[in-house]
């Protein structure tokens, strides 16, 4: 019989016990001690529910106090210099390198590849000299035996961990730090294997991206090595989140016990992969979706995997997600809150474990046995197949009736920013923030209390214009020229508007893991898109009435709630996108005609949902940029339209970015020291720009004088007359007594700037 396995499983814990054990150490309300005993908890109840699931191969090491990446460099000894006097006991030097400290930076941080999870991105040079650091995964493999269970170890691979890296030297070339960095791994297999683990699962993504042939060919010469330090173990090669490609035949000629394939992402692959495996290797199909929320439809995987058995025999082929399940909620049990018949289509992690079970059960089954065994779940695909809450014909019209003028705005940039520069009459390095304000715990009581109807509406959106009074006000003293008004009355930049949208679903406890402690619970797209009634106005207005300064309306892209969702599997990603787009654009027309004057519409996922591999990223751009421009482009000249993007690597994309056309874009800068515009050094990108020069997933404050020396490194890129000043990201998870600061900080810098008195920083 066919065997099941387990890449990876949620870190959070089923009720988010992690982001509160973190929190309360990171606040001084519990010592270290506490958040191991709770890691410790979440990690047994893991390996044990997943005994109890049935599965065969369960994983450890897949669990992180931050981000696996992070702990991947700890493993190989890669801290930087910086970071050496901060004390190594209690996790004090880990949690340095995750968030910095009032006299350290952070390691930078962005996208896990085209997912919405972000990783710390390791620093690597001439000067790095690794050294295997083991302990975090050893104890982790000793306390599965004690547990009762063999874990299967699971480590990011070499080539992935150096080419997810970066280098603030000249390019280093890889093959020379692969063989420094091999002897540590080879080091760890053997440890591994001395601590009585019999299979480790070594995962290198980066395969399915667009690696060269020299890096190839080091990775092959590398993968020789480990897979001879110490033969007894049997080492598994884990790709996901796309195909190998023309290097599949390569890859699956190398030595390996096993080699895991993403079959969701591409399907394609298991002829070539079949043809290509030894006589001894075994395969992993990655069928159940790792990434989405969707129940399999296990009548089909059937009909693909029983030729693989009959191929290769039932003892070398494994049944597993695509990819780790650290992307998709714990379980849909308590989700009695939704739509029944929508709560029969969800598989989350702990429901894609028993996926895995019945199919592995009916592929040992005969014929009247499995299709009892897969009744209900055949039966639960249908009903999504055919129900009519998954289209709206008139939502189909409507976008029929798109016309290329839809997308485009009525008059060039420089035209339009005379106009706006004319009706606005802002400072030159004009202040503003990117949306959000800290959400309190006073705010956070109130909406839960409203929520379980302790209070009412009427009540509780008078706190809502209270709190919304108090954040113009305070911008207003501090002195920024453009206003937000907080952002208090939503709990989630996408989750706001699904709720107000026709076609979303809102789960209870659908929460997944961001960074760190910060999760969010991604909307369930199920059916046709439209807005029944404007979302924003009415809160934009009271905001507007507080102050003379512009106050911006602030929206949610179509592609960020597209990306940021989890999104319907049974139409092309382009059509629902153009259907959130329209939503958008309607409101997007109302702020304007109440009297906004500036419209932000973030895009903060534009990036992120760029495909790994080049030869598919035009079509994607072409159709993401056109359902912003669609969103936005309805409004008049002199009405300023910003956009915001988070973490975004622009070499690849600037040309696109620029066909946004929106009048000004602020994007993640601070972290990189402004690396992040080398892209503009060589484009002459023509609108205006807002770098950040305050990192808001750091708890430390920057300095006026630190602000300034990054904006004199951003006026080597951009004009300063196009030129922005505002913090990285929104300000929801910092707290007011950092936020407060940082931001007369912010001012004080333009202010210093405009005056000619700020010095450049060496």
């Amino acid at each position: 019989m066919v065997e099941t396995a387990l890449l990876g499983f949620p870190r959070i814990g089923p009720h988010r016990e992690l982001k509160q054990a973190l929190e309360r150490h990171w606040s001084g309300r519990a010592p270290a001690e506490n958040l191991d005993q709770g890691a410790t908890s979440i990690r047994r109840e893991h390996i044990q529910g997943a005994v109890r699931a049935g599965v065969d191969v369960v994983p450890c090491n897949d669990f992180s106090l931050y981000d696996h990446v992070l702990d991947t460099a700890v493993l190989v000894g890669a801290v930087p210099a910086r970071f050496a006097a901060v004390p190594s006991a209690a996790h004090e030097r880990y949690f340095a390198m995750a968030r910095g400290t009032a006299t350290v930076k952070p390691l930078e941080m962005t996208k896990w590849f085209d997912t919405n999870y972000h990783y710390l991105v390791p620093e690597i040079d001439a000067g790095t000299r690794f050294a295997l650091q083991a302990d975090k995964l050893l104890s982790e493999l000793r306390d599965a035996r004690e547990w009762g269970v063999r874990a299967r170890p699971v480590v990011l691979g070499p080539l992935s961990f150096l080419l997810l890296a970066k280098s603030h030297n000249a390019a280093l070339p890889l093959s020379p730090l692969l063989d420094r960095l091999v002897p540590v791994y080879e080091e760890l297999l053997t440890a591994i294997s001395d601590a009585g683990g019999s299979e480790v699962q070594i995962d290198e993504p980066c395969l399915v991206t667009d690696v060269t042939d020299d890096e190839l060919m080091a990775f092959e010469g590398a993968w020789q090595r480990l897979v001879t330090a110490r033969p007894t173990l049997q080492i598994t090669l884990a790709t996901y989140f796309g195909g190998l490609g023309k290097n599949l035949e390569r890859i699956i000629s190398l030595p390996a016990a096993e080699f895991h394939l993403d079959l969701v992402r591409a399907p394609e692959q298991l002829d070539r992969a079949i043809t290509a495996l030894s006589s001894s290797a075994r395969l992993s199909l990655g069928v159940v979706d790792g990434r989405n929320i969707w129940i399999a439809d296990l009548e089909s995987l059937i009909a693909l995997i029983e030729p693989v058995i009959e191929k290769l025999g039932a003892d070398r082929v494994r049944l597993a997600p695509s990819c780790s399940l650290l992307h998709v909620p714990y379980s849909a049990e308590g989700e009695e809150r939704l739509d029944a018949r929508v709560r029969s289509w969800l598989a989350f992690g702990q429901e894609k474990l028993g996926e895995l079970q019945l199919l592995k059960a009916a592929l040992g089954a005969d014929g009247e046995t499995r299709r009892e065994l897969i009744a209900a779940n055949h039966s639960a695909v249908m009903s999504r197949r055919t129900s009519t809450l998954t289209h709206d014909p008139a939502v189909a019209d409507r976008l029929q009736a798109i016309r290329p003028r839809d997308l485009e705005r009525r008059s060039p940039y420089a035209q339009r920013a005379e106009l706006q520069a004319q009706r606005l009459k802002l400072p030159e390095l004009p202040t503003t923030t990117i949306g959000s304000f800290p959400q309190t715990k006073e705010i956070r009581e109130a909406r839960r209390r409203h929520e379980s109807e302790v209070m009412s509406t009427e009540d509780y959106e008078a706190f809502l214009r209270d709190q919304i009074r108090f954040v113009v006000e305070f911008q207003d003293r501090l002195g920024l020229d453009v206003l937000v008004h907080g952002e208090s009355e939503r709990n989630d930049m996408v989750q706001y508007f699904a709720e107000q949208l026709n076609g979303f679903a809102i789960s209870a406890h659908g929460w997944v893991q961001s960074y760190g402690s910060r999760c969010v619970k991604p909307p369930i797209l199920f059916g046709d898109v439209t807005r029944p009634m404007p979302m924003t106005v009415r809160w934009w207005r009271h905001a507007q009435s507080c102050t003379r300064k512009p106050v911006k309306g602030m929206l949610t892209g179509p592609v960020t709630i597209l990306q940021w969702s989890f999104v319907r599997d049974d139409q092309p990603r382009a059509e629902t996108c153009q259907q959130i787009a329209l939503a958008i654009r309607d409101e997007t027309l109302d702020l304007e005609r109440a009297g906004a004057q500036i419209i932000q519409i973030d895009e903060a996922a534009l990036r992120e949902g760029l495909p790994l591999r080049r030869a598919d990223q035009e079509h994607y751009v072409r159709w993401a940029v056109d359902c912003f421009r669609l969103a936005a482009n309805g409004v008049a000249d002199a009405t300023q339209l910003h956009s915001h993007m988070c973490y975004s690597e622009f070499n690849e994309m600037i040309e696109h970015i620029a066909r946004m056309d929106a009048d000004v874009i602020s994007i993640e800068a601070s972290r990189s020291q402004m690396d992040l515009l080398d892209a503009f050094r060589d484009f002459r990108y023509p609108n205006a720009v807002g770098p950040g020069v305050y990192d808001i997933h750091s708890p430390r404050i920057p300095t006026a004088e630190e602000i300034v020396g990054l904006l004199h490194e951003a006026e080597g890129r951009i004009p300063r007359e196009r030129l922005w000043v505002n913090p990285d990201c929104g300000l929801k998870t910092r707290g007011w007594e950092e936020v407060t600061p940082a931001l007369e900080h912010l001012v004080e810098a333009a202010r210093s700037l405009r005056a000619g008195t700020g010095a450049r920083i060496s």
